[in-house]
């Protein structure tokens, strides 16, 4: 495909959290951001829920991967027809698909995302760029996180002018430094990325679990308890914490901690999970070249003002919501692979060795015409 400049791109992301699939359109040429356009979200009911946990840690031959690969193909074709009709002047012509990670081992070199990018292709009638880790990880890399090349564009879009970190807070957390004063995102001393640590995930099982919800709305029920110190300093003891970036994690890394909060109240064991998270974030924040101005938090986690709060007094920092400086927090993820995307089709990098720890810089993706 050849592309000459700003193009309508349509991304999809269905995160470590298991809610839903976000899906945005964006105007791009894979280096500046022209325009953001419409999105949708599509909430995965309980049974397609339970239908893609079932499949978590299997790779391609897994007995629970090929239903669990059927439920995200069917939402995700749904989700993305609707959304190639929403808006007429905004008609794409080209979609990123991640697809959902059901594993991921970089230090094998090996990940997993289900779904089949080739197919939606077909169903869609549109080029898909799809399975956009494995080149990453098979090249000596983590393979994650992916979005600093788009996070880079955003600054730019912002027209930031100092060292700046991008948080985001998913099922797992990662984060993005960002010098803007850089050119290009793959240039040295442009991005460093890596993930921070656990965020959403622990948290909302165990709110699943204990409560029969998705999670704990606005942080009430951490703000009612008090964080277990032992639970925690046990937890920042790990060595991937000691581990210098670039550096990856999948959902289920730190199951312990589940387990470490099973004899707590119910109060206390969120409010030792969500310091778990913030505090993460603050030991992430000692790997940073330089200080950053500010962290900008986009993700789920946004929401949640317990995290939010002890993130400020743990970090030091200036904590934004994202929203706050006119952009989507909850459609960013979505939105960064309708960017790579396009830079997959112009042949661009789309993970640097600052970004992944892969040896060079890599345009992974695979694209799937009808």
């Amino acid at each position: 495909m050849k592309i000459t400049g700003p193009i309508w791109a349509l991304g999809a992301m269905s995160g470590t959290s298991l809610d839903g699939v976000d899906a945005a359109l964006l105007r791009t040429d894979g280096e500046t951001i022209a325009v953001f356009g419409a999105s949708a979200y599509r909430a995965y009911s309980e049974d397609e829920r339970a239908r893609i946990a079932q499949a978590l840690g299997q790779w391609h031959d897994g007995a629970d991967v090929a239903q669990a690969a059927e439920t995200v193909e069917t939402v995700h074709a749904a989700l993305l027809s609707r959304m190639m009709t929403i808006e007429s002047d905004q008609s794409p012509v080209l979609i990123g698909f991640h697809g959902q990670t059901l594993a991921h081992d970089p230090d094998n070199q090996r990940t997993h995302q289900t779904g089949d990018g080739a197919l939606l292709a077909e169903i869609l009638q549109c080029p898909v760029v799809w399975d956009f880790r494995s080149a990453d990880v098979q090249l000596g890399g983590q393979g994650a996180p992916l979005a600093p090349f788009f996070h880079f564009a955003c600054a730019k879009y912002l027209s930031l002018d100092t060292p700046t970190a991008f948080l985001n807070l998913g099922g797992v957390g990662n984060v993005t430094y960002i010098d803007p004063s850089h050119d290009k995102p793959q240039a040295e001393g442009a991005l460093l990325a890596f993930d921070t640590g656990p965020a959403n995930a622990p948290i909302n099982d165990l709110m699943q679990t204990r409560l029969n919800k998705s999670y704990d709305r606005d942080g009430g029920l951490a703000g009612k308890g008090t964080a277990n110190a032992q639970i925690v300093e046990k937890f920042l003891n790990q060595a991937y914490f000691h581990k210098i970036p670039p550096k990856s994690l999948d959902r289920d890394d730190f199951t312990q901690l589940s387990h470490d909060v099973a004899d707590l109240a119910d109060a206390d064991a969120a409010a030792t999970l969500s310091e778990c998270c913030a505090a993460a974030v603050a030991r992430a924040m000692e790997h940073m070249p330089k200080k950053p101005t500010r962290i900008l938090v986009c993700g789920g986690g946004r929401r949640n003002t317990h995290i939010m709060a002890r993130l400020k007094a743990l970090t030091g920092l200036q904590i934004d919501d994202i929203d706050d400086h006119g952009l989507d927090g909850d459609m960013l993820e979505a939105q960064a692979f309708a960017y790579l995307a396009v830079r997959v089709a112009r042949g661009l990098p789309t993970s640097c060795p600052s970004t992944t720890g892969v040896g060079a810089n890599v345009g992974g993706g695979t694209v799937s015409h009808p």
